[in-house]
Parts: structure tokens; C-alpha cells; sequence
């Protein structure tokens, strides 16, 4: 059995530096952007725009070096990479997965590509997950603040940044949230679209996109909370704006009008 190993590496990759480089140094079939490299160790890799890969049969060497060459065209490399891995083995009658093992029938590099698609829209996913989460863990103290006192406890500017870092991550999950779809591969090779529906499947892609979905809608009502916050901050300040004018005018008035002060 070999291994097959699926990595988010980063938010992106820059491709045309990436088919140049690749182009370049091996071959390379390319298939809507999505990049089919065979190594010499006959390891077959397929390298996507998000920033995904995934690994048929790569040595380590080999996918250490290919790692490296990656690195300078990869776009807000990720601290963490995230990883699926299963083993896989040639010469079944039908494809199937279970258990982290997936049999293939002759191995060729469609049949792979189709699995590829699932297994790095999942590697994604896991990172929008994150993302998500960490930021929902990051602000959880602000709704406890609000419960508890009434108030978010948060200066204007701090609001101001919360809610800008908010903007940020909500606008990159939607940016990103298009690549859950079935890929436009799948319109010129309609017949292999049950292979990655059936990856898909197998890894729950669909029920995590709805709690995506929910952690989103947290995000954004927490947003909407922020502002209103902000609002409140910024009408009490006006008022009591106007309560000092008030007074001073009604100071000058007493000085001036009563007590002849001026």
C-alpha cells in the first residue's frame, strides 16, 4: 500500500509563477488551473490555486523538496498546515473508501484527480473551520461582557478594530466559500463527478459546510452587535456633548444676566 497525502499549505498560490516553475522543472499537465506534476519516482502530485495538494505515492524526500520549491510562490503561507491522509492501492474491480484506504482500479491520473478535488476542498474546509472557530474563541468574551454588565467593557477604538478584524475574516471565508462548490472540472468530465461526490461524502464535506455556515452567521451577528455597541458609544458621547454646552451656556447666562459677573 502507498500513501496519499492531502496538505493546505497556504490561503493561495501565485499561479503563474507556479506553472512557470513547474513547467520548467517538470511535467506537468494542467486541468482548469489545477496542476498534475509525475515525479521521476513515478509519485503523481496535484497542486490547486487555493493552495492545496495532495501527494499519490510521494517518498518524503521527494515531498520535503517539493515543499521547499513550493514556499516562495505560496500566498499567506498557513502557521499550521492541515492534513488528510490515507493509503491506497491499484487493481480493484470498482473504486472505494473506507477506513482511510482507497482502491482504485487502474490508478491513472483522472481517476486520482477526481478524489483530489474532494480530498483538497476538505484540507480547505478544515482551515475556513478553523479560522472561524479561532475567532469565535477569540471574541467569546464580549458577549459574556454584555450578559454580565450590560456593556462589552471595549473603548471606541477598540470596537473599531474588533470590528474591522471581523469584517476581514468573514470577507475571506466568502471569498474562499465558492471553492466548496463542484469544481468546473467536473463540466468537461462529467463521468468521474461521482468519484469525487463519493470523497465528498466520505468526508462529510456537506454537513461541515452547514456548520460553517452557523459558525459564519455567529461572526456576523457578533458583528452587527459591535456595531450597534459603537453607535450607543458614540450617541452617549454626543449627548453628553450637549449636556456641557448646556451648561456653560446656562453658566454664562447666570454670570452674565444675574450676577453681573461680566
Amino acid at each position: 500500500m502507498k500513501s496519499c497525502i492531502a496538505y493546505g499549505l497556504a490561503k493561495g498560490f501565485d499561479v503563474s509563477e507556479l506553472r512557470t516553475h513547474l513547467q520548467t522543472n517538470y511535467r506537468v499537465t494542467e486541468y482548469r488551473e489545477v496542476f498534475h506534476v509525475q515525479l521521476h519516482t513515478n509519485g503523481d502530485v496535484f497542486l490547486f490555486p487555493f493552495g492545496s495538494i495532495v501527494l499519490w505515492g510521494v517518498d518524503a524526500d521527494s515531498e520535503q523538496r517539493l515543499w521547499d520549491e513550493l514556499t516562495p510562490m505560496m500566498i499567506d503561507p498557513l502557521l499550521k498546515p492541515e492534513e488528510d491522509r490515507f493509503t491506497f492501492d491499484i487493481g480493484a474491480e470498482t473504486i472505494r473508501i473506507r477506513d482511510d484506504h482507497i482502491q482504485l482500479t487502474d490508478g491513472s491520473p483522472l481517476e486520482m484527480l477526481a478524489l483530489s478535488q474532494g480530498v483538497a476542498q476538505s484540507v480547505k474546509l478544515a482551515e475556513l473551520e478553523a479560522r472561524a472557530s479561532r475567532t469565535i474563541d477569540e471574541t467569546a468574551h464580549i458577549p459574556r461582557n454584555l450578559a454580565e454588565t450590560g456593556s462589552t467593557r471595549l473603548t471606541r477604538r477598540d470596537i473599531g478594530r474588533m470590528r474591522g478584524k471581523l469584517i476581514l475574516v468573514e470577507s475571506d471565508i466568502n471569498h474562499h466559500y465558492a471553492l466548496l462548490d463542484t469544481p468546473e472540472f467536473f463540466w468537461e468530465y462529467s463521468e468521474l463527478e461521482s468519484l469525487y461526490l463519493e470523497m465528498a461524502r466520505y468526508l462529510d464535506v456537506q454537513a461541515r459546510v452547514e456548520v460553517l455556515n452557523k459558525k459564519l452567521g455567529m461572526i456576523h451577528k457578533l458583528f452587527e452587535m459591535l456595531a450597534d455597541e459603537q453607535k450607543h458609544k458614540h450617541s452617549s458621547l454626543l449627548e453628553w456633548i450637549i449636556i456641557w454646552l448646556i451648561a456653560v451656556e446656562i453658566l454664562i447666562f447666570l454670570g452674565h444676566d444675574l450676577l453681573k459677573w461680566f
